[in-house]
């Protein structure tokens, strides 16, 4: 089994990335874990609170439930991966059964900062983009797809985004294997990544 690590900012182009390593890849050896799935249940809390919570912070995570379940998949068996609502800002009460396969793909903003996290995977990958260009994908998405408006959006970037992105994302560059700019189709670096995880299945991609 090999565990790649795919962080970087909001709006970098993670989700891109990893259609592109996968693409080519058989659906049933493939499997994507996404950080959001692990913001922390917050049932406890009113809707009013819950929208003042710094998403962006590592301590908005479950990392122990994540860690407990890419232990379980790497120990052959499978997990119930929860469910988040960017609408509700909370965890919809449903799971989706998640098998284990020959290559796992975790990304997520904040994977790459929490140390256990770090040890569990083969590749850890970090996409970089214009600040700028994050900014307008990031607008793009929430507007469309989750239901944020303008002054909201701008508002979240310049008071949480932008600072937890210097303070705790632009860090962990550090910790990368790999580091794609993702500022227009990378296609070498995606073919060098397809490459290794060739080796590693034996399949041809």
């Amino acid at each position: 089994m090999l565990i790649i690590g795919i962080g970087g900012g909001t709006g970098s182009g993670k989700t891109t990335v990893v259609q592109q390593i996968i693409e080519q890849l058989p659906v049933d050896e493939v499997c994507v874990i996404s950080q959001d799935s692990y913001y922390k249940d917050t049932s406890n809390l009113t809707y009013q609170e819950r929208v003042q919570i710094n998403f962006d912070h590592p301590n908005s995570i479950d990392f122990p439930l994540l860690v407990k379940h890419l232990e379980t998949l790497k120990e052959g068996e499978s997990f119930e991966q929860p469910v988040y609502s960017f609408v509700e800002h909370n965890r919809t009460g449903e799971t989706v059964t998640t098998f284990p396969r020959k290559v796992i793909i975790v990304e997520g903003i904040l994977i790459l900062t929490h140390p256990e996290i770090r040890e569990l995977f083969d590749i850890k990958i970090f996409v970089h983009a214009d600040s700028d260009e994050r900014l307008i994908r990031r607008l793009k998405r929430d507007i469309a797809e989750r239901g944020r408006d303008l002054d909201e959006v701008l508002h979240r970037y310049q008071t949480t985004l932008k600072p937890m992105h210097q303070q705790f994302i632009e860090p962990t560059k550090e910790f990368a294997d790999i580091i794609i700019p993702n500022n227009r189709y990378n296609t070498v670096a995606v073919d060098v990544i397809r490459n290794i995880v060739q080796q590693k299945i034996g399949n041809e991609i």
